[in-house]
């Protein structure tokens, strides 16, 4: 456990306060770790957004906030040793002459942390201003939200533009799923358990699924969505981050840089889908009117300011294959779609059948064990093994069933509260840990190999594929790893 007195007083100043990233997640996780006595006694939580209001109104939005999206009770006491903390000041963003004011509400002597919860269009527009007011030096630690870009031009101009007042080492690049306790498990996991650390290649290892799915539609974001779709919005980043995890080889120690390399190593290694293989390696999805959880819910093209011709995808789904010595042969199904059955994400690793089954009177064919590793909800980890089935046979002979090994975090850490990813990251921005970021050189690669994509669907002119809203995608969808004799694991993400 990180105690107070090993964090530094920082002054944390989170630009967009007033957005609804920072009412929903980033508000309510500071809280948490004030609760948490995580925060320290002298550190400050500075507002900054265009409205103008007092700093007695702030604290009572900031209350508001907290109340409504804690998701508990309001600890008064907490909220009292929080609420003193609470300062705000009015930007113009764009105005470099407004950041004078700003000026004079950051403390030279303290760490600050700049969490830049606004459109990246204007994290040039911020950076120049913290600049002209004279507050960046080598201390300042600059926190930036995705989307980084649109492709890979638009991406290599945001970060350049930070990068003119910011060095790499000062820039913390947020993905909130590297966050999330499960996926914080992947490296422990791997490389501290030799049950798994010397069995996870291709030698042993059949294939890997890995899925995101959404239950919800674009949620009133229809501008910002129709121009990103699923692959930029989500396959670009949390699912090529967990691809990365999953897939990296052990670093040489656990700091920042070293992990990250492993990571890009990774990266590198992902195969081109190009306009040769993109029909068959790849499916896109736009879904259409359906129910949910037994709600009627309109088509992509019918929700509120759609435009009725777009051809932007809501689902895909891919096969990956890394070409390194690890993975050779070992297909990685990648699936993340919205209007799904449900909210869930999960890795699951199927692993190699027995070469030669001794259980025939049971199974004419033995079923692959598999690791099931659940990200949310209901974080845990599973393995599918089989077992004999306890009692007398007058035959003599051995039945066999498959079982469970369930660790559901919930239940084995149930007197611990499982912590927000925001919360973590936060954390880890104020100590100053860059491992749970990404670098600069990982996105940039991320979006090498997404734009080859986009490339091979624009110049085979593939078209999104519907699919009804409530389902698990188009059909091709399906196909996609029934032609390889295989299928999604659909049997517990189904149900939830």
């Amino acid at each position: 456990m990180v105690l107070e007195n090993s964090i530094e007083p920082c002054d944390f100043v989170l630009f967009g306060s007033k957005g609804d990233l920072a009412r929903r997640k980033l508000l309510p996780s500071l809280f948490q770790l004030e609760k948490a006595n995580l925060v320290h006694a002298d550190s400050r939580i500075i507002g900054v957004a265009r409205q103008d209001i007092s700093p007695e109104v702030n604290i009572e939005e900031v209350k508001a906030s907290i109340v409504e999206f804690g998701g508990e009770a309001l600890c008064e006491d907490t909220w009292e040793r929080f609420a003193k903390k609470l300062d705000y000041v009015c930007v113009d963003m764009k105005n470099l002459d407004s950041y004078t004011a700003f000026k004079d509400h950051v403390d030279g002597s303290r760490t600050m942390v700049c969490y830049l919860a606004t459109p990246p269009s204007i994290f040039g527009d911020i950076c120049r201003g913290l600049n002209h007011a004279g507050v960046i030096d080598s201390s300042v630690r600059v926190v930036l939200e995705k989307p980084l870009g649109h492709d890979l031009k638009s991406s290599k101009v945001i970060n350049d533009q930070v990068a003119e007042f910011f060095d790499e080492t000062q820039i913390y690049r947020i993905d909130h799923y590297l966050g999330k306790e499960t996926v914080l498990n992947l490296v422990s996991l791997r490389f501290a358990n030799s049950i798994f650390a010397t069995n996870w290649d291709h030698n042993c290892i059949d294939h890997v699924q890995i899925s995101v799915a959404e239950s919800v539609g674009i949620e009133g974001r229809w501008g910002y969505f129709d121009e990103a779709g699923q692959m930029r919005d989500m396959v670009q980043n949390h699912l090529l981050q967990i691809l990365t995890l999953i897939a990296m080889e052990p670093p040489a120690v656990l700091d920042a840089d070293s992990i990250r390399d492993e990571k890009l190593k990774v990266l590198k290694a992902l195969r081109p889908i190009t306009a040769a293989n993109v029909q068959s390696d790849t499916v896109r999805g736009q879904y259409v009117g359906g129910f949910v959880k037994g709600k009627e819910v309109p088509g992509y093209l019918d929700e509120e300011g759609a435009n009725t011709k777009s051809e932007t995808e809501t689902f895909v789904s891919l096969k990956v294959h890394l070409d390194n010595w690890r993975w050779a042969g070992v297909p990685f199904y990648l699936r993340t779609g919205k209007r799904l059955p449900s909210k869930t994400s999960e890795v699951v690793i199927y692993f190699k059948r027995q070469p030669h089954n001794l259980f025939g009177e049971s199974f004419a064919q033995l079923p692959p064990n598999k690791l099931t590793i659940r990200l949310q909800p209901d974080e845990g980890v599973e393995i599918t093994v089989m077992n004999k089935v306890p009692g007398l046979t007058s035959s003599g002979s051995m039945d066999l069933q498959k079982s469970r090994l369930n660790l559901s975090f919930s239940e084995a850490f149930k007197d611990d509260r499982i912590a927000d990813a925001y919360e973590k990251l936060l954390l880890e921005v104020m100590i100053g840990n860059q491992a749970l970021f990404v670098r600069r050189d990982e996105v940039e690669q991320a979006w090498t190999w997404v734009d080859g994509i986009f490339r091979a669907w624009e110049a085979n002119n593939d078209l999104p594929e519907p699919y009804q809203a409530g389902t698990w995608g188009p059909v091709a969808s399906i196909a996609l790893l029934a032609r390889d004799n295989r299928a999604w694991y659909e049997s517990r993400i189904g149900k939830k």
